[in-house]
């Protein structure tokens, strides 16, 4: 075997060919920097695409929101309107009521009187308004007690009086019953 010397003969250097061998090296680390900013201009993108998004979420929130509130105004207006329109009659029997009692006899008026009760009654119920039992037993929940007596032969914690009646609408209690109660 031989051993060959194997020698490499570099050439002087040349500094014009070394910048443009870094003019290269640059333009291409430069070309590796660009789809750099590309990821941030994407990401800045996005952001705008969210904002935008949110933005309009949040104008439909806002549109939605106003719209419901309109709606629940003209729904309660609705309402007061159909109760007014059926109480109209009971004020129309009112007023005749009081005419009537200029010219004619007790006994009229009262009848009168009792004809336009009934009709307002009927106009409330209607409207789901419901008289609350005052019979037996004292329920806090739907009766107060303004005052308790000693009574004889009644059990304790029995209603004796309704002072004022008691009504409810639908499940709410508008108004308790007020009522004396035995001690």
């Amino acid at each position: 075997m031989s051993d060959e010397l194997h020698i490499e003969i570099q050439e002087p250097w040349d500094e014009a060919e070394a910048s443009a061998e870094d003019a290269d090296a640059g333009a291409g680390a430069a070309e590796e920097a660009a789809p750099a900013l590309d990821p941030l201009a994407e990401a800045e993108a996005k952001r705008d695409e969210y904002l935008a998004g949110w933005q309009r979420t949040q104008a439909d929130f806002d549109n939605y929101r106003k719209r419901a509130l309109r709606q629940q105004q003209e729904f309660a207006a609705r309402g007061a309107e159909r109760l007014v329109a059926k109480l109209l009659p009971v004020l129309d029997d009112l007023e005749r009521a009081l005419a009537a009692a200029a010219d004619h006899e007790e006994a009229k008026v009262i009848e009168g009187v009792e004809m336009t009760k009934s009709a307002l009654a009927a106009a409330l119920a209607s409207e789901g308004l419901v008289e609350i039992e005052a019979d037996g037993a004292f329920d806090p929940h739907v009766h107060e007690a303004l005052l308790a007596q000693p009574v004889e032969g009644v059990e304790s914690g029995s209603i004796v009086q309704v002072v004022q009646r008691g009504y409810r609408l639908g499940d709410a209690v508008l108004r308790p019953a007020r009522v004396i109660v035995a001690e």
